[in-house]
């Protein structure tokens, strides 16, 4: 499928494949805990489908992106996919999910705590919601797509307040996964020396998206060619669902509505 931004990290790009197993290895972790009816908010380019199907009974995958839903539709025609700007979560049943993923997309929504409540509200009483975003902690520079990142703390303070029980959690990883980063952060770094106006949490973020995406490709590019090995390597095995949200480059979270 098309890449749309380095938002959206390609399995066809060798440049994008830390990344791409990074957020791969979300749905991974997933596998064990997902069952019956399940409901993917942001569904993306189809990491979900092709990962969690084989686990749940049925599976409903939204996304803002028509392009994304109409391709989607092709390649799995047996599949239920819908465009949807959320929240609230239109057209939706309360109470009908059995399970709710959602990874990387609540640090894109304005309304963060509506979203986690049309969450809540889809889901049957028991279910449970798994959630990923990027730890701000280990963020390398301002990303112009996201409305706001979160420390572990943020975000288990924002879903005690909707959610029954949350288990907090990480997705960190191998010391081949922390070399690439640490890579990565020396590489951002040396290119973020010429902010001296600190343009990038001054510019709206509209305005830094484009000059932010042509960057954020040729570092990936740059760090390819001259990690080599590092980055082809990596696969899903090297990130690892770890105890503590502040030692994981995403956190990843299990939120759970109670059997009334």
């Amino acid at each position: 499928m098309a890449t749309y931004t380095t938002e959206i990290a390609s399995d066809k790009l060798v440049s994008d494949n830390p990344i791409h197993q990074r957020l791969l290895k979300a749905y991974i972790a997933a596998k064990p805990m997902v069952s019956g009816k399940l409901l993917e908010v942001g569904c993306g380019e189809g990491r979900g489908v092709e990962e969690l199907l084989d686990q749940v009974d049925s599976y409903l995958g939204i996304d803002k992106i028509q392009a994304v839903i109409d391709e989607l539709k092709r390649k799995y025609p047996a599949v239920a996919f819908e465009q949807a700007v959320i929240p609230p979560f239109v057209g939706i049943e309360s109470n009908s999910f059995d399970t709710v993923v959602s990874f990387q997309v609540i640090e894109h929504i304005q309304d963060d705590k509506l979203f986690l409540e049309e969450i809540y509200r889809v889901l049957k009483p028991g279910g449970k919601a798994i959630i990923s975003t990027p730890n701000i902690r280990h963020t390398l520079s301002r990303n112009p797509w996201h409305i706001r990142e979160y420390t572990g703390k943020e975000l288990i303070k924002l879903c005690d307040e909707v959610f029954d029980k949350v288990n907090a959690m990480g997705i960190g990883g191998n010391d081949k996964v922390w070399s690439y980063h640490e890579e990565n952060r020396k590489s951002v770094n040396r290119i973020m020396r010429f902010d001296v106006l600190d343009l990038q949490h001054r510019l709206p973020s509209a305005v830094l998206r484009f000059p932010y995406e042509i960057l954020n490709r040729l570092n990936r590019k740059k760090l390819h060619k001259q990690q080599g090995n590092i980055v082809t390597d990596i696969k899903h095995a090297d990130y690892l669902l770890v105890d503590h949200p502040d030692q994981g480059l995403d956190l990843f979270y299990v939120l759970e509505k109670r059997n009334k």
